[in-house]
């Protein structure tokens, strides 16, 4: 899949909610952009970062997952568990805040090549576009599409079951080529509050839409998702 930016954008018009305006439960108080730009977090083992997951659509509790950064080199992985400490695939950066291995969709996937795992330049007016392939944990030889437009929204700050932080609120819009070839117009929207203060997102709202090959009328929602940050180390 190569898609312009024009299609791009044409296609986000399909997504469930408008560019820019959080999903569901978050809203954040709006604040100046602080001078000088705060720093990210250096990556440390031991640091951690517990998220309560529910459902959008019923407000169901879906677990309690935790992300502890086990190991820092030439990659940095931060190991995932479940409420009952059960394994989880681990995520995967190199450098820091560059993503390779993404184990927050429904499977887990791999980018070649990597991509930002929020904004290069923390500052309210930064913006980007990304082109680049993504393959499936336990599918090595099929490689699909994944075009991404990363926008900042502003300075906020917000509130969660850790407490309150400044954050700076960003958008991810994704057009992506499915492994389903029935499945057409594949679109992912989030809504993200990332904390420099601890090197990770504190809040983040997820929610997707497809279209089936000849189909018409509205497209089909996929399930949306919100995390809460609930403590951290």
């Amino acid at each position: 899949m190569n898609l312009s930016r024009r299609t791009f954008i044409a296609s986000a018009a399909l997504a469930p909610v408008a560019c820019g305006v959080p999903l569901s439960y978050e809203r954040g108080t709006p604040v100046a952009q602080p001078k000088p730009l705060p720093l990210v977090r250096a990556p440390q083992v031991g640091q951690e970062w517990s998220y309560i997951k529910r459902n959008v659509f019923d407000g169901k509790n879906l677990g309690i997952i935790t992300e502890r950064l086990a190991s820092v080199g030439s990659t940095i992985v931060i190991e995932r568990t479940d409420e009952s400490g059960g394994k989880l695939s681990n995520e995967v950066q190199g450098p820091w805040g560059v993503v390779q291995i993404d184990p927050q969709w429904s499977r887990t996937i791999s980018f070649t090549p990597a991509i930002p795992l929020w904004p290069s330049e923390l500052s309210s007016s930064w913006n980007k576009q990304l082109n680049t392939k993504y393959k499936i944990a336990g599918y090595p030889d099929s490689a699909y599409g994944w075009q991404e437009f990363m926008s900042a929204h502003g300075w906020e700050q917000i509130t969660v079951p850790a407490g309150t932080f400044l954050t700076l609120r960003y958008q991810n819009l994704i057009n992506y080529e499915s492994n389903d070839d029935n499945k057409v117009n594949c679109i992912r929207k989030e809504t993200v509050w990332f904390a420099p203060s601890i090197g990770r997102w504190v809040a983040r709202e997820s929610s997707g839409s497809y279209m089936i090959q000849g189909q018409l009328g509205m497209p089909n929602l996929e399930d949306s998702f919100q995390w809460q940050l609930t403590s951290y180390k």
